[in-house]
């Protein structure tokens, strides 16, 4: 489904989409509102979804999506002057954003990735947005920052655990945090599955979220070690 207000933008994806044989673009919107409404009666997989727009915006429409009993994905799609309002979409429960000048084959690498349950925020994305915004965030920034006085669920971590949380917050791929720790891709896998079944999480992108307003990680690296 695309959810934008500029009709011009909504036929680029669809040509895009269109040309795809495993996608199919099933419906449209032009503001949150008609969004919620369409999908009352519209099955959907991923929701890609602008943020600003009229009636509803991106960010509220995401929320009340995400709300609901098996909820299609949203990728958030913003510009880089929009960033703020993306955090804001990821912790309303985006499973990701991207911005609208991506070339097309990332963005349909993304829409597969999301529907196949993985994150779509690419690790550079992910350091460029939490580095902007962390500091805004609860013992997020400066030298009296919270240094990983986190909330007491994170207490239900192993120590490994909690160092392969410290690297899906900095933007690490798998793949990546496995070559850091000598790991396994497969080991990571299931210590990212623990990590997101103890704090009670939809998905990586949400761990990221958690580390930083905890304090657990700040902008430019890991806050110290949590006590």
């Amino acid at each position: 489904m695309l959810v934008d207000d500029q009709v011009l933008l909504r036929t680029g994806f669809r040509m895009v989409l269109a040309a795809q044989p495993d996608m199919e673009v099933v419906a449209e919107a032009g503001d949150g509102v008609e969004a919620l409404e369409v999908l009352r009666a519209t099955e959907v997989d991923v929701v890609l979804m602008d943020v600003r727009m009229p009636k509803l915006d991106g960010v509220e429409a995401t929320r009340r999506i995400c709300e609901r009993e098996g909820a299609p994905k949203v990728i958030i799609l913003t510009t880089f002057d929009l960033d703020e309002y993306a955090f804001s979409a990821l912790k309303a429960g985006a499973g990701g954003f991207m911005l609208k000048d991506v070339p097309p084959g990332e963005l349909l690498a993304a829409i597969r990735a999301v529907h196949s349950g993985d994150a779509v925020v690419a690790p550079s994305t992910t350091r460029r947005l939490l580095d902007r915004f962390a500091p805004m965030l609860p013992g997020g920034g400066g030298a009296g920052g919270s240094g990983g006085r986190a909330r007491p669920e994170l207490e239900r971590l192993t120590d490994r655990e909690r160092e392969v949380m410290l690297l899906v917050a900095q933007g690490l791929s798998n793949g990546e945090i496995a070559a850091r720790l000598v790991l396994s891709e497969a080991t990571v896998k299931t210590h990212v599955g623990r990590i997101l079944t103890k704090l009670e999480l939809r998905d990586r992108v949400q761990v990221v979220v958690m580390a930083y307003e905890t304090g657990l990680v700040r902008a430019g690296g890991p806050a110290g070690p949590a006590r």
